[in-house]
């Protein structure tokens, strides 16, 4: 089944969409409801894709005033089967609002995100980074993203990453199914451990056409896809979270990332073209002001990138610089001479205040 699963992911995107719910319909049998949270009087029912959304907005965003979040962490690289390398710290900030609407069953996000890479050692902000499997010193890119918003129904909403033919994605396969009718409800997997622990998990794995074209940037490319998971286990105060009184509920992760390399480190060209970067981060939010932001990378943003610890001012649906990789080559331009760079950045986006991004 994973074979023609996989087969599947590369025909067109109504075909993949109809593999992706028939295998998550598939394993549905051998997941446990064992655990579920029971609804309590005037509390929330998580089977209810309404309560459901309710919930995951107040978790990953909140209400009526802007929450501030933070991660930071290590990444690792991995080279075939050899012990892994850690390679740099990994931490970013994201200042993020919501809007519910219960009638509608609607959940509208907005968020700014930026994501540094830290020196090891000191903690601070990197600037320029020795590559030690190229040996060569390169300027390291800063991202950020201005305005990052959506909405999101009682459905599960897919996220299109890529190209026009390239399979969506869908949060937490393997762990959220389709209904008898073949739709995915928004029914994210939350788990009650003890009477006022809630656990929630958050997977998204990608496969999309790589933004970073090898025909223009054949040393920050390392292929045609782009496959980077990001995998989040949350743990709230079931109390928090049933009183909508509160506008968000205090929420700590556990974070990690696997992917290819980021296209700064120029790998592209070298023979470690294939390795993949692995990292373990905590990401939390819900405390009052920044105390969430890591304070050397607080400190970087207060003298930087202050708008950056504000949200956008509206909900204006906007995804152009979801990722790195998209950013990337919005900001920096082609390394190959005469190469049409249609991907340059818009004329309504800011230059990056810091990095490579705000050296050109």
């Amino acid at each position: 089944m994973s074979s023609q699963f996989i087969a599947d992911l590369m025909t067109s995107r109504r075909e993949a969409l109809g593999s992706i719910a028939a295998v998550m319909a598939a394993g549905a049998v051998a997941t446990s409801q064992a655990a579920e949270p029971k609804k309590t009087k005037g509390g929330l029912d998580f089977n209810d894709p309404r309560d459901n959304l309710y919930a995951f907005g107040k978790i990953v965003s909140g209400y009526e005033k802007p929450v501030v979040g933070g991660f930071h962490g290590i990444q690792y690289a991995r080279i075939g089967n050899q012990r892994l390398i850690p390679v740099f710290g990994f931490a970013g900030v994201g200042v993020s609002m919501a809007e519910f609407d219960a009638k509608e069953g609607k959940l509208r996000r907005k968020s700014r995100e930026t994501a540094y890479f830290t020196d090891l050692r000191t903690g601070e902000v990197l600037e320029q980074w020795h590559n030690p499997f190229t040996e060569e010193t390169v300027d390291v890119y800063h991202f950020y993203n201005p305005s990052l918003a959506g909405v999101s129904g009682i459905e599960m909403p897919p996220l299109l990453m890529g190209q026009a033919g390239d399979a969506p994605t869908f949060f937490n396969q393997g762990s959220v199914f389709p209904d008898e009718n073949g739709k995915i409800p928004f029914k994210m997997p939350f788990i009650q451990v003890g009477d006022d622990d809630i656990l929630m998990s958050w997977d998204y794995t990608h496969d999309y056409t790589n933004p970073v074209d090898a025909a223009g940037w054949p040393k920050a490319s390392v292929g045609a896809r782009a496959t980077p998971s990001e995998h989040f286990t949350y743990y709230v105060s079931k109390r928090e979270l049933e009183d909508r009184s509160l506008p968000t509920a205090r929420a700590r992760a556990g974070f990690s990332r696997q992917g290819n390399w980021w296209p700064w480190m120029k790998m592209g060209a070298s023979k470690y073209r294939d390795g993949v970067l692995t990292g373990r981060m905590f990401s939390h939010n819900g405390l009052d002001g920044f105390q969430d932001v890591h304070p050397k990378v607080l400190k970087y943003m207060e003298k930087h990138a202050p708008q950056y610890l504000e949200p956008p001012p509206d909900f204006t649906i906007r995804t152009d610089r979801m990722d790195v990789q998209k950013a990337y080559v919005q900001d920096i331009p082609p390394e190959v001479a005469g190469y049409e760079w249609k991907q340059k950045r818009k004329s309504d986006i800011d230059k990056p205040p810091t990095g490579a991004g705000a050296r050109v």
